[in-house]
């Protein structure tokens, strides 16, 4: 972002509310945060599986002396032992659930450039929010812990987008002291140290730790169900064992398996001419019937809408008969158009019109208003909806996002657009 913070306003990361809790270790009280610590992670296993594997895999260390929360670094599980005798055994659990997603979201990788301070109070926004919605542990009223409903299901990216708007207009002091832990990736100067602080990783280290955590996350992911993991676990999950398909390839793969398709080399496919190669054509009788709806409420273009439009209309050649309804949206429906083999080469033409906020719905509410059958939906967008993601069941869906890689649709296929 190019807004640059007051610097009167910042502070460094140290959970304000809480720098009371650091110093000696009281051996007595360590023992009865580690009981907690243990029992808490013997309950994860056994309601959040996933969590709860990833959980134990992190090595319990006192950190009393310099932690005034908690913290990990992806093996260990660093606690200050007064804080954790503050929560109840389901409050820590979140605890854990908290730390887990940290490191499974790779928080610190996906920083960049991006001002440290804000970006780890829009992680704690968007780890919460997960861990609320999927009712890990229980989330915490023992202490401050940020959370706002505007929030949930957003990603990191999104929620620093909109923090940095009013950066200078909000109390980051307020918001630092209510951090769950200590970011590790923020205070490496030699004030920030304590005994037995452990030193940042090296770049190669990180990079080792990162593929370690990446197999943890796959080998606990095992026998969960679907619907206990979140959407950017999933979204890990699946790129790590099946890459992301190139959306052209996608969209071209859904075509193809929606229809009965049989083969004949009657019709030659035209696009095989160049190559001294007959390729089949299909059968006719079998019609590709599709709607295309383009975002413009956000990041895209008209000039990347008209490429989309393109590449979209030049996979049509592959079918006898096609059938191509396109609209813009934003919060309401504008310029719908229908081309079929007749009018296909004016589809480069088509003017894309809206810019209001993204709702979803809207798509939803027209094509039922409209009264025809959907068979296939093809949603370009930039995946930044003011709230729901639409009628999952209404039809086959494709999301092709623009923009963020991190933005994960709920429900239906997607892919990226570069």
């Amino acid at each position: 972002m190019s807004e640059v913070i007051d610097k009167s306003k910042k502070k460094k990361i140290k959970n304000g509310s809480f720098n009371n809790l650091v110093g000696p270790t009281d051996k007595k009280i360590d023992e009865r945060a580690r009981d907690l610590l243990i029992t808490a992670r013997v309950g994860l296993l056994i309601r959040h599986s996933f969590f709860g594997n990833l959980a134990t895999r992190l090595k319990l260390i006192n950190a009393d002396e310099w932690c005034a929360t908690a913290a990990t670094d992806g093996r260990n599980f660093y606690y200050n032992s007064r804080f954790v005798n503050m929560l109840k055994q389901k409050e820590v659990e979140f605890l854990f659930g908290h730390e887990v997603l940290h490191v499974v979201y790779d928080h610190f990788g996906r920083r960049d450039e991006r001002d440290p301070q804000v970006w780890n109070i829009a992680n704690d926004y968007a780890v919460n929010a997960d861990l609320k919605r999927h009712k890990v542990g229980e989330f915490i009223t023992s202490v401050p812990c940020l959370y706002e409903v505007k929030y949930d299901g957003k990603y990191s990216e999104h929620i620093y987008d909109d923090l940095m708007k009013d950066v200078n207009q909000i109390s980051l002091d307020e918001l630092i002291d209510q951090l769950l832990d200590e970011h590790m990736d923020v205070d490496d100067d030699k004030e920030s140290e304590g005994k037995g602080r452990p030193k940042p990783l090296t770049a190669e280290e990180r990079e080792e730790l990162r593929q370690e955590i990446k197999q943890n996350i796959i080998n606990a992911a095992k026998g969960t169900e679907p619907g206990q993991l979140p959407l950017g676990v999933k979204r890990l999950i699946e790129e790590t064992i099946s890459p992301q398909m190139p959306w052209p390839e996608l969209i071209q793969t859904n075509l193809t398996s929606s229809i009965k398709t049989d083969y004949s080399f009657s019709r030659p496919n035209r696009r095989g001419w160049h190559m001294d190669v007959i390729m089949p054509g299909t059968i006719p009788g079998e019609e590709i019937d599709i709607v295309v709806a383009l975002d413009m409420s956000g990041s895209i273009s008209n000039k990347q809408c008209q490429s989309f439009l393109s590449e979209v209309s030049g996979m049509m050649e592959m079918f006898n008969g096609f059938k191509i309804h396109v609209f813009c949206f934003d919060t309401e429906i504008y310029n719908p158009q229908t081309f079929i083999s007749d009018n296909l080469d004016t589809m480069g033409d088509y003017e894309p019109m809206g810019g209001g906020g993204t709702d979803f719905t809207s798509i939803f509410r027209y094509l039922k208003e409209r009264g025809e059958d959907t068979k296939r939906l093809i949603v370009f967008t930039d995946g930044m909806p003011f709230g729901s993601w639409g009628t999952e069941d209404f039809t086959d869906t494709t999301w092709i996002i623009h923009g963020s890689k991190d933005i994960v649709p709920p429900w239906g296929t997607w892919a990226y657009f570069d």
